[in-house]
């Protein structure tokens, strides 16, 4: 599976990039397991804290396929 992969804020920040595209053996990764890996990678903190966006959608969980766009969303603050 194939994913393209984009950091937004301080998370593209502390990384040092804003996209980047993977692919994974596995078929059956979903949100949850892709944000584990990705934090898991760059050894970054807070992974309740950052939302993920499926194909410019907001989701917690659910299954991810081939050729989806995914998006971490640091914390916010409106005002």
């Amino acid at each position: 599976m194939t994913l393209t992969i984009k950091y937004f804020g301080l998370i593209a920040e502390k990384i040092g990039k804003r996209e980047e595209v993977i692919s994974l053996d596995d078929e059956d990764f979903d949100v949850e397991a892709l944000k584990k890996f990705c934090f898991s990678k760059y050894k970054l903190q807070d992974l309740q804290a950052v939302q993920v966006a499926v194909n410019q959608s907001i989701q917690r969980s659910g299954p991810l396929k081939n050729g989806d766009e995914v998006a971490f969303l640091p914390p916010y603050a409106g005002g």
